[in-house]
């Protein structure tokens, strides 16, 4: 059924986007709530995307791997929406928040969790976005490759970069 799902949403079929989302939009929403860092953020970037998919749909019959095309969507949705973050800081128009929600961790330590997400908000974009790729997205090195351009050795490096400078900055901080 997952085989034929770019055909179906090409054509239209509204079950099968509604398919596509029972079947990708809890993964999507958490990888965005870790490259975006808030709830409305995530919401709004996953509802992009799924738009976006519709008024794509005309492309949609060349598609092979419907999960790499929504989280590449997603990658650039959250780009947008992060440069857009930065631009409102830089000028004093907003102020940008970390938000910890309940369902993102186990732990009930607030003081590390908050920490932790502000070191994760520190990291370069590039390390920033394979680790929410990979933890939240739950894709492979290969998978994550596609999706940023680069190839699965690459995002493998990066995630243990972005692993190792993680535990170097929490170990540093109070």
């Amino acid at each position: 059924m997952e085989k034929d799902l770019p055909r179906r949403l090409a054509a239209g079929d509204t079950a099968a986007y509604q398919e596509a989302y029972d079947l990708y939009g809890a993964v999507l929403f958490r990888t965005a709530m870790r490259l975006l860092g808030g709830r409305a953020d995530a919401e709004d970037a996953v509802q992009e995307v799924f738009a976006a998919l519709v008024r794509s749909r005309d492309r949609l019959i060349r598609v092979t791997n419907v999960k790499a095309y929504l989280f590449v969507s997603l990658r650039h949705v959250a780009g947008r929406m992060y440069r857009r973050q930065q631009n409102q800081a830089a000028t004093g128009l907003d102020e940008t928040k970390c938000h910890v929600d309940a369902s993102i961790h186990a732990s009930d330590d607030w003081e590390t969790a908050d920490r932790l997400w502000r070191v994760v908000a520190s990291l370069p974009a590039e390390q920033r976005d394979v680790l929410a790729l990979k933890i939240q997205g739950e894709l492979t090195f290969k998978e994550i490759g596609a999706i940023c351009g680069i190839s699965a050795n690459t995002a493998a490096s990066r995630y243990r970069y972005a692993l190792e400078k993680l535990k170097q900055m929490m170990e540093e901080r109070p």
